[in-house]
């Protein structure tokens, strides 16, 4: 989802949840998303993702622009779409995952998928965005400068 704050666009990006992420920032945001089956539909799917990760509905006031598909380092095949929209970031409520925390100690933890969500503009996303996920912004910075997008 993006929005224009005094005519500069920002993207929104959410940082994972978990022990493991609790102290990384930069290099570590997302864009909302998740994985789907061959039978999906992928547009379908990251509604869904974007409703589970932040715990609201994706505006339907237009259609989603298709930005592409990038591999992430880990093999992970991810589709992304741009969307303008607006959203109080402190209401994010985020679907949980289980694991077992500390490791090796057989108790089991529950943590948010998602641990909170911000508006950037486009250069502080840059440094917060997985650099597997900068071609993603790379395609939303050129719909923007086309005059696709807002």
């Amino acid at each position: 989802m993006y929005r224009l704050v005094d005519g500069q666009p920002q993207v929104l990006l959410v940082h994972p949840g978990g022990p493991y992420w609790a102290k990384k920032d930069d290099g570590s945001w997302s864009l909302p998303k998740g994985e789907y089956e061959p039978d999906e539909d992928p547009l379908e799917v990251a509604m869904r993702e974007f409703r589970e990760e932040l715990g609201v509905e994706p505006p339907a006031a237009q259609a989603p622009t298709f930005l592409g598909e990038v591999r992430q380092p880990g093999g992970k095949l991810v589709s992304a779409w741009s969307l303008p929209g607006d959203l109080d970031v402190g209401g994010v409520r985020s679907n949980t995952f289980t694991m077992e925390w500390p490791p090796r100690s057989g108790r089991l933890a529950e943590f948010p998928e998602v641990d909170r969500a911000g508006w950037f503009d486009l250069e502080t996303a840059r440094r917060k965005l997985l650099p597997g996920q900068l071609g993603l912004l790379d395609r939303f910075s050129e719909l923007l400068e086309a005059g696709s997008e807002g």
